[in-house]
């Protein structure tokens, strides 16, 4: 069994923020497959199933996003898995909006997420999906640009990127990770990746 985490946070107000791309996921995964992701496990809202043939448990954890981690450690010890099992989704800063990344292991960079994720299973070399949300022009607020609603044409450029992402997660059960890599991390950056900046939060 895989276990499938996208990052975000509970409340209503931040269902259309960039920083929901993870939860965004997990819901298009469901609604393909007809998992119903609201069972509370391990600190979040779980569904199990079946993607692309592969048994799997989706998960969106309820601690707010810098307490991830808990979730994330509590759900790997309920179904017994390794983190070899383990797919983690985040929103990314550092790459434009629109722009997905899979890679097997790696520093949680400027995500406070990733890096409670990190911190609580002991190790960075788990697979992740990373989910461009970076903007075309500079910020004031990181953290403002991460929390606020996404305005008509953000989002449809988000449902592109999130219907992408459902793909890529199938292709990684069905095909391996690296196959997945090839496939989708081909794609050239609008512009350099910028140093990554501590997030305020």
């Amino acid at each position: 069994m895989r276990l499938i985490v996208g990052l975000g946070n509970p409340d209503p107000e931040y269902q259309w923020t960039p920083h929901n791309l993870g939860f965004m996921v997990v819901d298009e995964l469901a609604n393909r497959h007809g998992i119903r992701v609201g069972r509370p496990e391990g600190q979040a809202l779980v569904g199990r199933g079946q993607v692309a043939g592969e048994d799997v448990a989706l998960a969106k954890p309820q601690t707010y996003m810098n307490l991830s981690g808990n979730s994330v450690r509590e759900l790997l010890a309920k179904y017994e898995l390794d983190v070899d099992a383990l797919l983690v989704m985040w929103d990314e800063m550092q790459l434009p909006l629109g722009t997905i990344r899979i890679h097997p292991d790696g520093s949680a960079g400027s995500h406070n997420g990733a890096r409670s994720v990190i911190s609580a299973v002991g190790t960075q070399k788990f697979a992740r999906l990373r989910l461009g949300c970076g903007p075309d022009h500079p910020l004031s607020s990181r953290k403002e640009h991460v929390l606020r609603p996404m305005k008509k044409a953000e989002l449809e450029a988000a449902a592109e990127m999130v219907g992408e992402a459902g793909d890529a997660v199938e292709m990684i059960l069905t095909q391996g990770l690296h196959a997945a890599m090839t496939k989708y991390n081909r794609r050239r950056l609008a512009e350099p990746e910028q140093p990554e900046q501590p997030e305020q939060k």
